[in-house]
């Protein structure tokens, strides 16, 4: 018996005939940009992610899930201005919580939270070229104390949620060569810290 193959066309206006080139994520926005009850689709994909980034500079979870509502809400408000990049849509709502989260330290004053697991830390430290040790350790986390919380963002991306250079850059605005530049200097300016000490 020979197979035959038939080819599926889809209709005319449907998502897939206009944006057959678009990533998932993308026919995921554009369905809900057409009909904002599929936006659904996006809180359910990313809900848990951009909590957790959420609640990693956040001290307290209440706060953090608040925040997450906060973020979908505006970033449902503003989807017709959203625009595929090569990113995945979790990094638009990463940029949007990032604001969220400036202008809440800025209003509230308070001092922000740094979860950080040793891997990280040891991760850090071999791009000081210093030796791991609990005193190193503690010298590193009092010379991040003297961050900006700018600075500070672009660490916690690099080393702590291992985010690579080109998705910081798209989180940030900005393009992959300034932020890799912005982490070396960083890099320079702990270590430096960090001997003065």
């Amino acid at each position: 018996m020979q197979a035959t193959t038939r080819q599926i066309t889809p209709m005319p206006g449907t998502i897939e005939e206009t944006a057959p080139h678009l990533s998932a994520d993308d026919q995921m926005v554009l369905a809900a940009k057409a009909d904002r009850s599929q936006f659904g689709a996006l809180y359910t994909k990313y809900h848990d992610q951009l909590a957790r980034f959420i609640y990693q500079r956040m001290s307290s979870r209440e706060e953090a899930l608040d925040m997450t509502q906060q973020v979908f809400l505006q970033a449902m408000i503003a989807l017709d201005r959203y625009e595929p990049r090569g990113f995945p849509f979790s990094s638009w709502l990463y940029r949007i919580a990032l604001n969220e989260i400036n202008t809440r330290y800025r209003k509230t004053k308070n001092q922000r939270t740094i979860n950080i697991d040793d891997s990280s830390m040891h991760q850090v430290m071999d791009e000081l070229q210093e030796p791991y040790s609990e005193e190193k350790e503690e010298l590193l986390l009092a010379a991040m104390q003297h961050l900006e919380e700018d600075e500070v963002q672009v660490l916690e991306m690099r080393f702590f949620e291992k985010r690579p250079f080109k998705e910081i850059a798209e989180i940030r605005d900005s393009n992959e060569s300034a932020v890799k530049m912005k982490v070396y200097r960083l890099l320079d300016k702990l270590k430096g810290i960090m001997d003065r000490k």
